[in-house]
């Protein structure tokens, strides 16, 4: 759907603010994905946006519809992994499960198809089969030494299920796997093996700073000691 010159502006500068406020402020890019969705609620590109941007804040009955709308307009089916993890954050794992075994998800890419198998890993875990979310995780994407976008993810999700259902030194292998392939700090695996180590991180500035309090407190305390005591000896 074409729209005219100046809204189509107005529209893509709300997009683009979308895209750079999602991750460090979601409330306000859901704000101006509201706004574009006001423009041009016709526009599919609109309301994939306004769907990530409900997500992003945790409006997983308004993402699930906005995504559906997006799925309708393009006929693609790109989106049906988060679709499916918006059943998870509405307390239906049980949907996502299902979406997970519909010829839709034999149309998704690779990306996809790696997504949607974390998403139902996630589904088995919210219902406490934690042994069906590890054999979920298993395939051939996760036993590759190939590196790919998806690849830090998938490790990390595997080890953290394995931690789950008590099978530590798999884990911390896993984890181990996962910080190799996280280049971009996409996860918290180094935490995690830390955390399994039993290696605590101090925060040297906040000591600083502490120690810079204690000692102006003292300080204070020794001129108010100076002007309230004795003024002879």
């Amino acid at each position: 759907m074409s729209l005219p010159k100046t809204l189509a502006e107005d529209v893509a500068r709300n997009l683009v603010m979308v895209a750079r406020l999602i991750d460090e402020d979601p409330e306000q890019a859901y704000a101006y994905s509201r706004i574009a969705l006001r423009l041009a609620s016709r526009v599919a590109a609109v309301r994939e946006a306004a769907g990530f941007a409900a997500y992003a804040t945790q409006k997983y009955s308004e993402a699930l519809a906005e995504f559906r709308a997006a799925k309708r307009m393009t006929g693609s089916v790109e989106l049906w992994p988060v679709m499916a993890d918006c059943e998870r954050g509405l307390g239906r794992p049980e949907r996502a499960m299902a979406m997970a075994g519909e010829p839709e998800v034999q149309k998704l890419d690779k990306a996809g198809q790696v997504e949607m198998r974390l998403v139902a890993a996630g589904a088995r875990r919210d219902m406490g089969q934690i042994d069906a979310a590890i054999v979920t995780l298993q395939s051939s994407e996760l036993a590759s030494n190939a590196v790919h976008p998806w690849t830090p993810r998938l490790r990390y999700a595997y080890a953290d299920a394995l931690l789950a259902a008590g099978r530590e030194d798999e884990a911390r292998e896993w984890f181990g796997k996962a910080l190799e392939a996280d280049k971009d700090g996409a996860t918290d695996a180094s935490d995690r093996l830390a955390e399994l180590d039993g290696v605590e991180f101090v925060d040297a500035l906040g000591e600083d700073e502490d120690e810079d309090e204690s000692r102006n407190d003292a300080a204070d305390d020794g001129e108010r000691t100076g002007e309230d005591g004795p003024s002879e000896a």
